[in-house]
């Protein structure tokens, strides 16, 4: 991943912040000479240094035993109007630009075929999403006959990486009053997206001034 250092996440724990916020992630492996890439979830456990999920036990995926595999997760986005920088107005020398945060993994992959496993795995992603709700669901809430021939249906998967590549382009590499435009005009965006990297923002810029 092209990364200049002005953007670049060093730290593990942030990596790992945006792919617990984030884990809906592309996983892009070489199959018979060609790219392939499946959208699911991974979770990761920061500690073992690993991310973890299911598939379809019919997916392909499912019979890649040990291959490099790049896990890619993307945080929110935003288009940068050159109308929010004040070099608009004093010399037309703008032009319009992406914000983004984006968190690279790359690892080995092993596929883990067995059910109680996968049910600790499903359990642990359930209870992490189902922690805000009023009334979290349980796998137990499932009849058992039906949860058993899910369970049946996949497989379990594990990634131990060995490399994280962090990258949060959020307008590091501009002046004061270029990043406070930039941010003032994505927080008055009507998309969240927009105003999550506003945020996103704010907080790496009192990162920043924390560190000085």
């Amino acid at each position: 991943m092209y990364c200049p250092n002005a953007f670049a996440v060093q730290e593990a724990q942030a990596c790992h912040a945006l792919m617990a916020a984030h884990p809906l992630a592309h996983l892009v492996r070489l199959e018979d000479g060609q790219l392939c890439a499946d959208a699911l979830v991974l979770w990761p456990d920061a500690e073992r240094g690993v991310l973890q999920g299911h598939i379809a036990r019919a997916n392909p995926l499912a019979q890649a035993e040990a291959c490099a595999v790049l896990a890619i997760f993307s945080g929110a986005d935003a288009y940068v109007s050159p109308s929010w920088l004040p070099g608009k107005a004093e010399h037309g020398r703008v032009v319009p630009t992406w914000n983004y945060s984006v968190v690279h993994a790359h690892g080995m992959l092993r596929v883990i075929d067995d059910e109680v496993w996968v049910r600790a795995q499903i359990t642990r992603l359930t209870a992490a999403h189902e922690a805000g709700f009023a009334a979290p669901w349980q796998l137990d809430d499932a009849p058992a006959d039906y949860l058993a021939a899910m369970l049946r249906a996949v497989v379990g998967i594990e990634i131990s990486i060995s490399r994280l590549q962090g990258k949060a382009k959020l307008s590091q590499n501009r002046s004061a009053a270029e990043q406070a435009g930039i941010r003032h005009g994505l927080a008055a965006c009507a998309d969240e997206a927009s105003r999550t990297v506003a945020a996103a923002m704010d907080r790496f810029a009192t990162k920043e001034g924390e560190q000085k």
